[in-house]
């Protein structure tokens, strides 16, 4: 127990995914510095010794997780939660079982519902012939409640554009910058969540930030709306940082005090953190895999349905799909609408 009243734990981060309390289940932090892009948009490196298909050792500063060809996530499921997906750099080409597909990129979230079942991919084209192309991003799984487990999958794109970024200036004019990717913070709002999310319930309290601090910044965080609400903070580049007084690692999860402001003194390198916020759902949790529900019955349900109805199939020819080299970030949902960016 960490010596401020303000803060209730101070935990090293462990190798992913990083520990979350309710309401999220789950939070990742993906950095691949990948190489040079070959024709097909994977590595133009050789791959012999990564284990393909289950590749997450960080061999030479990336990964190709599931991907055989071009790094990513080929076709999955999911039941009974939401993703929440963050880019920083590089791009994610999507496509799902609904019939949507998209390619985003840096400053774009994506707020996926599963609900009741859907089937994704989540490719990392490497669009660059002539330079690297470093990939990083979050991904943060975000429970839902039991009258919402079997609601209908929902796709949301947030382009950059329209997220809205807090910009503050201490006395010394030294800058934080906060990415409002749900909440709000002083003015700046977190667009709409999908209208089935724990975040769209009016209580909820839920919020999602990314907080970059200039060397030797200060700012005071706002305290939480709600009793009861929790906060984490990720401090996960920089060296030193203050909560409240009390000096902080790098590379350590903070549970705060929600409902108390606190203030963020820097060190002298630059800071970001990721702040995950909200009220508690308080009921069971049942996961197996990308299945989580509230009883093990549930879960062994929504492997029946899967092997069944396989979510309403796949309608790409490939189960790790990708756009071409040249095409730009959109967004084509299921009913045909199309976003260009």
């Amino acid at each position: 127990m960490a010596p401020n009243s303000s803060i209730l734990s101070i935990t090293p981060l462990s190798a992913p995914p990083w520990p979350t309390i309710d309401p999220f289940l789950f939070c990742v932090h993906h950095l691949d510095h990948y190489p040079h892009g070959n024709a097909a948009m994977g590595p133009d490196a050789s791959l012999h010794g990564r284990d393909l298909g289950q590749d997450f050792a960080g061999k030479d500063g990336w990964s190709m997780y599931h991907g055989k060809t071009i790094p990513g996530f080929p076709a999955h499921p999911h039941r009974g939660f939401e993703t929440v997906t963050i880019v920083r750099q590089g791009h994610i080409d999507h496509s799902d079982s609904l019939g949507a597909t998209a390619r985003f990129g840096p400053g774009d979230v994506q707020w996926l519902t599963a609900g009741k079942g859907i089937v994704h991919c989540e490719m990392f084209p490497l669009r660059q012939m002539e330079a690297p192309n470093s990939a990083e991003l979050f991904q943060i799984w975000l429970n839902l409640p039991a009258k919402n487990k079997m609601a209908e999958p929902h796709f949301t794109m947030f382009w950059g554009e329209n997220v809205q970024t807090l910009h503050h200036q201490d006395a010394q004019g030294r800058a934080t910058e906060v990415m409002v990717a749900a909440g709000a913070l002083e003015g700046a709002q977190g667009l709409p969540p999908p209208p089935d999310s724990w975040a769209s319930e009016p209580d909820a309290d839920l919020a999602i930030f990314t907080i970059r601090m200039a060397p030797g910044a200060r700012w005071t965080l706002r305290g939480a709306r709600h009793a009861g609400t929790r906060r984490q903070l990720y401090f996960f580049k920089g060296q030193t940082l203050e909560l409240g007084g009390q000096p902080v690692e790098v590379q350590s999860v903070v549970e705060v005090r929600a409902q108390d402001a606190l203030e963020l003194v820097n060190g002298d390198q630059e800071t970001e953190l990721l702040m995950l916020q909200g009220r508690p759902i308080g009921e069971p949790v049942a996961q197996y895999g990308p299945f989580v529900m509230n009883t093990q019955a549930e879960i062994h349900q929504a492997f029946a349905d899967y092997r069944r109805t396989e979510f309403g199939g796949w309608p790409w020819g490939a189960s790790d799909p990708v756009h071409p080299r040249d095409t730009g970030r959109f967004a084509r949902h299921a009913d045909g609408r199309v976003e260009e960016r």
